[in-house]
């Protein structure tokens, strides 16, 4: 389903990402961990093309999407959703128009300019807020919300996209732990139900275990683990992150094991 190979980005003199290269099969969830600096964001940006590879193949269902250019690139981006950890959204305007901007890959030039949308469209980004739990925020200013709110208001605009694969940037590097969790939980379901593949940047191992189906590990631009959550262990992370004896990676943890405490935040956010 999608084959990466030996794919590098340079900047002048420095490598972000230095010969990658993996094989997923079929959709899955996947975590990549590493410092910051690591490469994660950079793999993740070439895959959605906002930035050129130096070299390297990136191939999904048959298509090496490195090569891809004008409307065929714009149509790969819309089906690789991208999420990121600021949420990317239009603070002043209204949720349900966030959300429909995920259409804006397959609108008109005028449509867009005069914010013109058909009314099955508006109907579905309700829908998709109603599955999110948010859908009682729907004409509220974006600015107006939490930051899990809008976490999950750029998740339902990348849904409306209806793309084959979502990729995350760090999603809950700017959250409290509770919505973190709301937040992961949104994208495993995502996976679930939809069979979409998900990639997220992610920076806690606990999250990682948590939610992923398999782990890949980037130190200085190089993949140097790949497997599954289980084999992820303190010792490995320690080979990841380049730590020493000391680490400990229940300083970074950002796990809830309260199911009821979650239940009741999203049944209160649906209240207000």
């Amino acid at each position: 389903m999608l084959t990466v190979e030996n794919l590098t980005k340079r900047f002048g003199a420095n490598t972000a990402v230095d010969r990658a290269s993996f094989t997923v099969e079929r959709p899955m969830m996947i975590g990549i961990i590493g410092r910051s600096g690591a490469g994660k964001s950079t793999f993740l940006r070439m895959m959605n093309r906002l930035t050129d590879a130096t070299e390297g193949k990136l191939v999904f269902e048959g298509r090496d999407v490195l090569q891809l250019k004008g409307s065929e690139k714009r149509l790969w981006q819309s089906d690789c959703a991208m999420i990121f950890q600021q949420f990317n959204l239009v603070p002043r305007m209204d949720v349900v128009s966030n959300v429909l901007h995920g259409t804006l890959a397959r609108r008109g030039t005028l449509a867009t300019m005069f914010n013109l949308y058909p009314r099955e469209d508006i109907h579905r980004a309700i829908d998709i807020l109603e599955r999110l739990g948010i859908a009682a925020h729907a004409a509220k200013r974006a600015e107006a919300l939490s930051g899990g709110q809008q976490q999950r208001v750029a998740i339902a605009r990348a849904l409306m996209q209806d793309p084959k694969v979502v990729l995350a940037d760090e999603p809950i590097a700017s959250l409290d732990p509770m919505n973190a969790q709301l937040v992961m939980d949104d994208l495993r379901r995502i996976h679930d139900e939809d069979g979409r593949m998900v990639i997220a940047n992610l920076h806690t191992l606990d999250t990682a275990r948590r939610y992923c189906d398999r782990v890949i590990g980037m130190r200085a631009g190089r993949i140097v683990f790949d497997g599954t959550p289980a084999q992820l262990t303190t010792g490995v992370a320690r080979d990841i992150y380049g730590a020493g004896a000391d680490f400990s990676e229940n300083a970074t943890s950002t796990e809830i094991r309260d199911p009821v405490a979650t239940a009741v935040i999203r049944a209160a956010e649906v209240a207000v």
